[in-house]
């Protein structure tokens, strides 16, 4: 089971970097094509929109393949659509290019996080999840800063390069290292929808579209923020990034026990609530380089003891149609991505300052929290179709 996760933690850590690194390289991509930050962030909201378009369209078209070659063809996607993107010689095909390098994204982690439950020992299941994540946050422990100096020093296209090669490097390793799970022969497209007829499936749409946005408000503009308001030099930003990047490594590991500990729908609000509290502190004290410094691991770690509980959320109240329920949890991750990123643009395009999207973080996250515990009511009232959850 050890080399499965860890091969499917390759995959998240090919994604994880193309999602986060553009977090990091955005002054260099705005000066290389001479836009502004606010423009260059719609590589942010368009690679969240490949991912909403692509999660449920990916894993509903290809649900009569077997698992093992769904996610090796999604990860050969991840690579030639990142090359593309890599050659591509203007803002407008960049955009275009961004958009389709997001498509395999959800599916990938719809079918991988399934996987990882089914390969999972009984109880262990959200830590099973948590060890697939894992790749993501390492992205953003050693991929990220990585990404960030190597655009800096050479180009972002290079950066870009090497994410492009370690989508090839994630096939392989979920080729030989995956067991190959027998496709669900009794699922079909009507089976699959199911969960959506649901009015539990859209409350948790909903709550992880718009809490998840919290981190994004915050992340999506945090290499302008410690340069101007922070006065942290640019060369330091990398450091800025293994920071986020070691906070989100072990707040995912947090999250996953949590959710195999305690009813995954209260873990939920409790991070949504610390995330809510990190970004205030944020906001009034990202001028102090002290602090700046803390909180960017301190967030980083409340922010990503998220993952894990919204996964299991999804996969547990989804019964039958586990893997699109999950890939929409991620499609509504990056949905978060977008609506925190052009959110948390508005008052920075209105001159109030790079720590001005923390406000709309907080804002977003502890609406996350309200959904969440609406969605425990509505659980409590037996508004679901499934009466086997316990969370």
């Amino acid at each position: 089971m050890k080399k499965s996760l860890i091969a499917l933690a390759v995959g998240g850590l090919a994604i994880g970097m193309t999602e986060f690194a553009m977090m990091g390289l955005l002054p260099e991509i705005a000066s290389n094509l001479d836009i502004s930050i606010p423009k260059a962030g719609n590589f942010i909201s368009t690679y969240a929109l490949g991912v909403v378009v692509g999660a449920p369209l990916l894993v509903m078209s290809s649900n009569k393949f077997s698992p093992h070659k769904i996610l090796i063809a999604l990860m050969i996607l991840f690579s030639v659509f990142h090359l593309l993107f890599v050659l591509s010689p203007t803002y407008d095909t960049l955009l275009i290019s961004r958009f389709m390098s997001g498509l395999p994204h959800g599916a990938f982690f719809g079918v991988g996080s399934v996987v990882a439950t089914r390969l999972a020992n009984k109880g262990k299941e959200a830590q099973a999840v948590a060890i697939m994540f894992a790749g993501l946050t390492t992205a953003n422990l050693v991929g990220v800063p990585l990404s960030t100096y190597i655009g800096q020093i050479f180009s972002w296209r290079v950066a870009y390069m090497l994410i492009a090669s370690l989508g090839i490097v994630s096939a392989l390793a979920i080729a030989f290292w995956v067991p190959k799970i027998p496709a669900d022969k009794e699922t079909n497209m009507k089976k699959q929808m199911a969960f959506f007829k649901t009015p539990i499936a859209w409350v948790l749409v909903a709550l992880i579209s718009i809490g998840t946005g919290g981190l994004f408000a915050w992340i999506s503009y945090i290499a302008p923020m410690m340069i101007n308001i922070a006065h942290i030099a640019e060369a330091k930003i990398p450091l800025i990034m293994t920071l986020v990047g070691l906070g989100m490594f072990l707040g995912n590991f947090v999250g996953g026990k949590l959710a195999d500990t305690f009813p995954p729908a209260k873990a939920v609000i409790v991070s949504f609530c610390a995330m809510a509290t990190c970004l205030l502190i944020v906001y009034f004290t990202v001028h102090i380089q002290w602090m700046a410094y803390a909180m960017s691991f301190v967030t980083g770690l409340v922010a990503f003891t998220i993952g894990s509980p919204l996964q299991m959320l999804l996969i547990n109240n989804a019964k039958g149609s586990e893997m699109l329920a999950a890939s929409a949890g991620q499609a509504s991750f990056n949905i978060g991505n977008a609506l925190g990123a052009s959110l948390g643009g508005i008052p920075i395009t209105l001159g109030l300052g790079y720590n001005s999207p923390q406000l709309i973080g907080v804002v977003m996250a502890l609406c996350g929290a309200i959904l969440a515990y609406i969605f425990i009511r509505m659980k409590k009232k037996n508004i679901d179709f499934d009466d086997n959850y316990n969370g």
